[in-house]
């Protein structure tokens, strides 16, 4: 199996990263290192446009860098690229031009456009937000995209950003009332030219490290129970909220905040106000953070060229959800055969009344089964409480946060105590009968898991008949299913409670 391994090197205005990719297409696509460095080279840009020769300097130290770092990972497949601060300079392509001659990269300088759509590629590709707008402001420029089932509509960069921002309204670190007035009204008529922005009603999706910030200092706020900020959603009130205790704290009290990194204290502020500016226009009740931008947006782009079907933007959750089974070391094959039975089970159990059946839930319960105790492969002991912190903790491409609980509760399902305890931190998220339901898909999943206790696909077919003595389930083998008779029998306890009364179980060896 071939791992492709690349390297993204970004020169922004306010940070110069170096991110590490591995490819596979069993696996997908993972970040591997992330190496930033704060240059703040929107700084060096000198009265005349140039950008000066301190500023150059600067940039070639941390290229040559990164240059060793990549000798050192043995990755020679490198793609650099440049943004605001060197596109707004006079000398920019000078500046490539040396770095190309004296260090040997070669840097590609995106365009306003090409900037723009790479931040919505990552997007369509890593969550399932059919359609909205996004903006990712950098420390020059700032790029917002309309999109509408998947599709771009619009784009357009703005020559303004969070660094230039504090250059142009602000006169010290700490941003002033009549500052915040003047740079949120400045933004707002910038978005106000764009016809195609106003009133959309759709969710605005933020990229970038200071959009990741405020969904931190969010989380942090709540006591968020599971990590990660990924398709993370926040209310227009919670916004609202965390916008104005920002700023009412001073450049020191703002280096101190949980979530908020240090190098971002001065520039937070403001950045939060063209956030607001834009949601105002676009009336938005939504802001929603992606963890994914440019970066991944140029690496995607890559690998489909090569393959085609390494991603499916319309299909994020399920192509994902393969990929994570076979990272933990989950059988394709097999599960395939698995989740044929989970859907047998569910129908036939749906046909007598045990659950309620919809499509949604079908669908669910299939990805949960291809992820079922996938923590068997840390531990066999502990397979539910690794299965559940993995699936909860980790960000899956296409799901949102809730939906990523629902998911890890019925992946992890053991017994009625564990899921009480697992669910506990969530139990607002979720109402009663979602919870039943949980339970009981949990329940059917387990019992499933029970019909493949010899991983031989013993089970090929189940019925079940209502009997006025209780319920019959036939489940017709090929050979001797042992091992799954005994596992059955402990987990009919669960079966009783779905069907609310005895549960009969008839196992029938065909021959042949």
């Amino acid at each position: 199996m071939k791992i492709d391994q690349i390297a993204v090197i970004d020169i922004g205005s306010n940070t110069i990263r170096l991110v590490l990719y591995k490819y596979d297409v069993k696996r997908g696509m993972k970040e591997i290192e992330n190496i930033k460095v704060v240059a703040r080279l929107r700084n060096f840009i000198l009265p005349d446009g140039r950008l000066s020769d301190q500023g150059i300097a600067e940039l070639q130290t941390i290229l040559e860098t990164f240059k060793e770092m990549l000798h050192d990972y043995g990755i020679e497949d490198v793609l650099a690229t440049a943004t605001a601060a060197i596109r707004q300079a006079t000398n920019g392509v000078e500046i490539l031009e040396k770095m190309k001659k004296e260090i040997g990269i070669d840097i590609r300088l995106l365009s306003e456009k090409q900037e723009a759509f790479y931040g919505y590629f990552a997007v369509v590709h890593t969550l399932s937000t059919p359609s909205a707008v996004t903006i990712d402001m950098g420390g020059g420029s700032t790029e917002v995209t309309y999109f509408k089932d998947k599709e771009l509509v619009y784009s357009h960069s703005f020559p303004f950003g969070s660094v230039s921002l504090k250059q142009q309204f602000m006169k010290g670190d700490t941003l002033t009332s009549k500052e915040r007035q003047r740079i949120y009204q400045f933004a707002k008529e910038q978005f106000l030219s764009l016809s195609w922005l106003v009133g959309l009603g759709l969710p605005v999706i933020g990229i970038g490290g200071s959009a990741r910030n405020m969904a931190k200092m969010d989380q942090r706020k709540k006591d968020y129970p599971i990590s990660g900020i990924h398709q993370y959603k926040m209310t227009k009130e919670d916004f609202d909220a965390i916008r104005l205790e920002i700023a009412e704290l001073s450049f020191e009290e703002l280096k101190q905040l949980d979530g908020l990194s240090s190098d971002r204290a001065d520039i937070i502020a403001p950045v939060l106000e063209v956030f607001q500016a834009l949601m105002d226009v676009t009336q938005s009740p939504i802001f929603q953070f992606s963890r994914k931008g440019l970066r991944e947006g140029l690496v995607i782009e890559k690998i489909l060229k090569k393959d085609p079907n390494a991603f499916d933007k319309y299909h994020v959750f399920e192509s994902n959800v393969d990929f994570l089974a076979q990272e933990f070391g989950k059988s394709k094959e097999h599960n395939e055969y698995f989740t044929s039975l989970c859907e047998k089970v569910y129908r036939e159990f749906c046909q007598h009344d045990a659950l309620h059946y919809s499509d949604e839930d079908l669908a669910t319960l299939i990805q949960a089964a291809k992820l079922f105790y996938l923590g068997e492969y840390i531990d066999t002991d502990s397979a539910s409480q690794h299965t559940f912190y993995l699936l909860s903790n980790r960000s899956i491409d296409g799901l949102n946060h809730k939906d990523r609980v629902r998911l890890a509760l019925l992946a992890s399902y053991k017994n009625r105590d564990e899921f009480k305890r697992y669910v506990t931190p969530f139990m607002t998220w979720f109402t009663e009968a979602e919870l039943k339901q949980i339970q009981g898909m949990g329940a059917l999943l387990k019992f499933a898991y029970a019909l493949d206790a010899s991983k031989r696909k013993i089970v090929q077919d189940i019925a079940i008949e209502r009997k006025d003595q209780g319920i019959d389930i036939f489940i017709h083998t090929r050979g001797s299913a042992l091992a799954e008779i005994y596992r059955v029998n402990r987990q009919k306890k669960h079966i009783d409670r779905l069907f609310l009364e005895n549960v009969n179980l008839h196992f029938i060896e065909r021959e042949g």
